[in-house]
C-alpha cells in the first residue's frame, strides 16, 4: 500500500481510502462503540494507525482487515486532541484535554512519562490543543486553552521555554517545520505567530519572533508547514483553505484561497512531495487539492450518521518511503 488515506469521523468510523480513485478500500466500522474519532497519525513505516478516540487511543494494524485494534492506550482521563508518532515508530506521544501530555511505550504500551501542563483551580484553561515532536525528536511542543505554547525538553524532563504570543488567546494548532528552522501556531481568532528556531547554544533566544499575520476572519482550526517548508496550510471555521508562501526572511504570502469545502475544515495533511493537501471537513466530506492549480482533484465521501451528515474531523496521509 503505498499512498495510505485514513480518515475519522463524528460517526465513530474510520475510513482508508485509495488516494486516486476515491474509492473507500476499508471501514473500520467500530459499531456499538462510543466516541468519535478526534485525530489520527499513521507510523512512519506505514505498519500502524494511531486513532485518538475519545479519551483513548487505539492501534490499529493497517494491512489487516480487522476491525479490532493490537491494543487500546487507556490512561487519559478526558479527550485526547493530538498524537504523534516518534520517527522511529516505537514512540506514541499523545496530549489531552486533561492537561497532560503522554509519552507510551508501544512495545509495552504502558506510558512511559506524563507531563502535566495545567494548575489546580484553573484546570480548564490547560486543556492542551495540539502536541508536535521536534525534529530532533528530542523536543515537543504543546499549545493550550490558556494561550501558552510550552517546548517540553524529553532528557532534562521539563519545560524549557513558554511563549504566550496573545495573551489568554487560546492557541488552537501549531506545527514544526521538517528542518526545525521555524514553529508557527494558530489562535482562536484567526491570527497566526511565527518564530524562528535558533541553536540552544547560540546567543539569540531559542524562539525568535520573526512575524504575526490575520489568516483568517473566523476561528482558526489547523495549521501546518509543508514537508518542504516552502508553504503554510491554514484551515478555518469560514470553510476555507488557505495557502502561504514562506520566503527565506520568513514572509508570508497569501497564494492560493481553496474553495469547495461547505462547512467548518478542521484537519489537513500534506503528501510527502508537497504537491497535494487533504483537508477534513463539517460537510461530511475530505478532499484532495493539488498544490499547484488550487483545485479539488478528489473528494471523498461516505462518512453517515443517520440523516445528519456528520463532521469529517481528521485525517492522515502517508505516501512517502516507509
Amino acid at each position: 500500500m503505498s499512498v495510505i488515506l485514513v480518515t475519522g469521523s463524528y460517526d465513530h468510523e474510520i475510513r482508508f481510502w485509495e488516494a486516486w480513485s476515491g474509492i473507500c478500500s476499508r471501514t473500520i466500522a467500530r459499531s456499538g462503540e462510543s466516541g468519535q474519532v478526534n485525530r489520527l497519525a499513521i507510523s512512519p513505516d506505514k505498519r500502524l494507525l494511531a486513532a485518538a478516540i475519545h479519551k483513548k487511543v487505539y492501534i490499529y494494524e493497517i494491512t489487516s482487515t480487522s476491525s479490532t485494534p493490537l491494543t487500546c492506550l487507556d490512561a487519559h482521563t478526558n479527550n485526547v486532541t493530538s498524537v504523534s508518532f516518534h520517527s522511529e515508530g516505537k514512540w506514541l506521544v499523545t496530549g489531552s484535554e486533561d492537561g497532560t501530555i503522554r509519552i507510551w511505550d508501544l512495545r509495552s504500551t504502558q506510558v512511559h512519562r506524563t507531563y502535566d501542563n495545567g494548575a489546580p483551580g484553573k484546570f480548564y484553561l490547560f486543556f492542551l490543543n495540539d502536541v508536535c515532536v521536534h525534529p530532533n525528536q528530542g523536543e515537543l511542543i504543546s499549545c493550550d486553552q490558556a494561550g501558552c505554547i510550552k517546548q517540553w525538553d524529553l532528557s532534562e524532563n521539563l519545560c524549557s521555554h513558554e511563549l504566550t504570543p496573545a495573551g489568554d488567546v487560546p492557541i488552537r494548532s501549531v506545527s514544526l517545520a521538517s528542518d526545525g528552522s521555524c514553529l508557527v501556531a494558530g489562535n482562536n481568532k484567526g491570527k497566526c505567530y511565527v518564530w524562528k528556531i535558533n541553536e540552544e547554544k547560540s546567543d539569540l533566544p531559542r524562539y525568535q519572533a520573526v512575524t504575526k499575520f490575520s489568516a483568517h476572519k473566523k476561528y482558526l482550526t489547523r495549521v501546518l508547514l509543508s514537508p518542504d517548508v516552502k508553504y503554510l496550510a491554514t484551515c478555518s471555521a469560514d470553510t476555507t483553505v488557505k495557502l502561504w508562501s514562506i520566503s527565506q526572511n520568513y514572509e508570508f504570502r497569501q497564494e492560493k484561497v481553496l474553495q469547495g469545502h461547505q462547512r467548518w475544515v478542521w484537519d489537513c495533511a500534506f503528501s510527502a512531495d508537497s504537491a497535494y493537501l487533504v483537508t477534513a471537513s463539517s460537510d461530511h466530506t475530505a478532499r484532495l487539492w493539488e498544490m499547484a492549480s488550487g483545485e479539488t482533484v478528489r473528494q471523498y465521501n461516505g462518512h453517515h450518521k443517520g440523516e445528519t451528515p456528520p463532521a469529517a474531523v481528521c485525517c492522515a496521509l502517508h505516501d512517502g518511503a516507509g
